[in-house]
């Protein structure tokens, strides 16, 4: 089979597409022909040797998919040859095929498209997750959205709507603002043009947001404990900004608000069951058009580097995907 290949850590341009032998199908595993594959944040990091997560060398890069399974294990009773399915990998999904748990895997209605689905298990699982379980989202929140306009940003403002919430939005450009008021933000702020935290706090008359999201860090993260509400919550969702935050402890102490880490891949190990379940809401959702996952980049698996290097440049509005199977 095909698969861009990793033999050391590098850029995107130093990764090879090659010819390579098929995965071993394990007793509890599933095959998967790949149709498509989502492009996320996490796919830069790792080719790099900067996400928390290593594997070993030579490896595949990309961290969803979809597509139809062809093989299925001994111990696999649930999922059967030609499911239509979609699953986050963790690595291995820019490839012709791939080998999934069956636990990890998700059938998908037979209207949802492979190119869509390739782009909803990562962001919609990290979003609902993160607002689910962690921030105990609830009607007539205040949820701020930083880089509302990303694929994980999109996401959590489409959860948040479909949950009653009221959005603040964030984004660098009146065009991707533009974006966020579709998918039905109430208020947009422009965070090149002016501080945000004053804005949020005129919104909120002066309560602060209830929920932050977070997937930017940096001065970002700083500014957004200074808006924060009382019993708030701020997500630490990634590091798109490169910067780490150091938070000032006072400020939480001040706001009696809980900085909350989602290291969402770890939780959907240790509790595959609670992910299939958010993902049940999640399509759910999809069938009833409350959520309208949004594609803007498709590329060809040859095409991988200019894939990653549109995430990087923030050039994706919701989702890139790499188009596997021609």
């Amino acid at each position: 089979m095909k698969a861009i290949i990793c033999n050391e850590w590098c850029k995107p341009e130093d990764l090879k597409i090659l010819e390579v032998e098929n995965p071993v199908l394990n007793s509890d595993s599933v095959r998967i022909e790949v149709e498509a594959a989502g492009v996320n944040f996490p796919d830069v990091l790792i080719i790099q040797g900067k996400y928390q997560y290593k594997p070993a060398f030579p490896f595949s890069p990309g961290s969803e998919v979809a597509g139809t399974v062809i093989e299925t294990g001994e111990k696999v009773s649930d999922i059967k040859v030609g499911d239509r399915v979609m699953s986050v990998t963790g690595h291995g999904a820019f490839a012709e095929q791939i080998c999934i748990e069956a636990s990890k895997v998700t059938i998908i209605p037979e209207n949802l498209d492979f190119i869509t689905a390739a782009g909803m298990s990562l962001t919609y699982g990290t979003s609902s997750y993160a607002l689910f379980q962690r921030a105990l989202i609830k009607e007539n929140d205040f949820v701020l959205i930083h880089g509302s306009t990303g694929g994980v940003g999109l996401s959590a403002l489409e959860i948040s709507k479909a949950m009653g919430a009221k959005v603040i939005a964030t984004a660098g450009t009146d065009e991707k603002l533009e974006i966020a008021k579709e998918y039905g933000a109430d208020y947009c702020i422009n965070y090149t043009k002016n501080e945000f935290k004053e804005k949020v706090k005129d919104i909120t008359n002066s309560k602060g947001a209830d929920i932050i999201y977070d997937p930017v860090g940096g001065d970002v993260f700083e500014q957004s404990l200074r808006c924060i509400a009382w019993d708030g919550r701020l997500l630490v969702i990634g590091f798109a900004s490169g910067t780490i935050a150091k938070a000032p402890t006072n400020l939480p102490l001040l706001k009696n608000c809980s900085i909350v880490g989602v290291f969402w891949g770890a939780w959907r190990e240790r509790n595959p069951l609670g992910h299939n379940e958010n993902m049940e809401i999640i399509l759910k959702w999809w069938q009833e058009k409350k959520i309208k996952p949004h594609t803007s980049k498709v590329f060809k698996l040859e095409d991988t580097k200019d894939a990653l290097y549109a995430l990087m440049n923030r050039e994706v509005i919701g989702k890139a995907v790499i188009k596997i199977k021609s």
